[in-house]
């Protein structure tokens, strides 16, 4: 089950080594610069519709996905895709990035960068400008020119005041997983890449050690993959139990957000379907009048409804059977603005 309501919170891969979801690569491509003003819809959608602040930097970001060979899509070509995101581009592996727009962000967190999956979503960066600084990063280590020249000149401002070409070389630090995690931010799949290296060294403490601290929450608030990936390497290690209990831990979070398939973290929980069925029964009539009974808040009760429907919805990806059950629910809950972005798309 989910805690606070699961959207309402209080709370390269190595071949030998077998994990529940493949690490995003970012890739870079070369392409012509788009202007701004092809990018207002985006900034008009996040404000009206999404009844957020857009990010300052988001026009930025769009034009260095569109220099990389990404395709900017709609902002409302949300079918198919879990209903709390604002679609940016796709990318080379046919995925969506987007924006995720929580219902109540966590503390700390603005709209993060994600890629979208048919199960849910895998963290890219806690910010825009999190995620430009590291496009940036990445390209001035390759040292190509061309590429490199086209990627800083569409960043333009925000990237100059981001990142200065050349810090990499003349930090003097050689490996870019290390620079990224000490000057721009901490990253999911880097911080995985870091755990899988000293496994593959055979130096299960440093991996243990990496893998609590991925797992500290103040890192990744709302997000169920750290504790995924933990339970993971604890298991690889041969902490069988330990295991057990980090993804028992990581089932409390939204399922969305688990990084892979709600299976794979529920066999190493050691859960069959009781979950599932569980949380069928919290979005019945008589489970919601069992709550009232009981002096539940009823935006409580619509709040965690929504968050179950969502849980249920990435168990197979059948995300747009579940949208007007989802949006009656925040209307339910006092948010209208949040339903009308569930209910809003092509």
């Amino acid at each position: 089950m989910n805690i606070g309501g699961g959207v309402v919170f209080g709370a390269p891969r190595a071949t030998s080594l077998r994990f529940c979801h493949r690490i995003p690569t970012l890739r870079s491509f070369s392409s012509p610069c788009a202007s701004p003003s092809s990018f207002t819809e985006h900034v008009s959608f996040i404000r009206d519709v999404a009844a957020a602040e857009p990010p300052k930097h988001l026009s930025h970001l769009l034009r260095l996905l569109k220099t990389r060979g990404e395709a900017i899509i709609s902002p409302e070509a949300k079918q198919g895709l879990i209903p709390l995101v604002v679609p940016l581009a796709k990318n080379s592996s046919d995925n969506v990035i987007s924006l995720l727009r929580w219902p109540t962000a966590p503390p700390g967190m603005e709209m993060p960068v994600v890629e979208v999956h048919k199960h849910g979503v895998w963290l890219l960066a806690k910010t825009v400008d999190q995620f430009i600084h590291r496009i940036l990063v990445e390209e001035d280590a390759k040292k190509s020119r061309e590429g490199n020249n086209n990627i800083f000149h569409a960043a333009a401002d925000a990237g100059a005041s981001l990142y200065t070409r050349g810090d990499f070389a003349k930090s003097q630090i050689s490996d870019l997983d290390a620079y990224l995690l000490r000057k721009v931010g901490l990253f999911p799949d880097v911080l995985e890449r870091k755990v899988i290296h000293h496994l593959e060294k055979g130096d299960y403490v440093s991996a243990l050690v990496t893998g609590e601290f991925y797992t500290k929450k103040e890192h990744f608030p709302g997000f169920a993959r750290p504790f995924v990936f933990n339970a993971e390497v604890l298991l690889k290690v041969g902490r069988k139990l330990e295991a057990k209990d980090a993804a028992r831990g990581a089932l409390k979070s939204p399922w969305w957000t688990l990084g892979c398939r709600y299976q794979e973290v529920a066999q190493i929980a050691e859960w069959d379907d009781e979950q599932i069925e569980y949380i069928k029964e919290r979005v019945t009539e008589e489970s919601r009048q069992e709550d009232l009974n009981k002096g539940k808040d009823p935006t409580q009760i619509a709040l965690d409804e929504a968050a179950f429907l969502l849980d249920l919805a990435s168990l197979e990806g059948t995300w747009d059977d579940y949208l007007e059950r989802i949006a009656a629910c925040y209307k339910e809950a006092g948010l209208p603005d949040i339903a009308r972005f569930v209910e809003s798309r092509d």
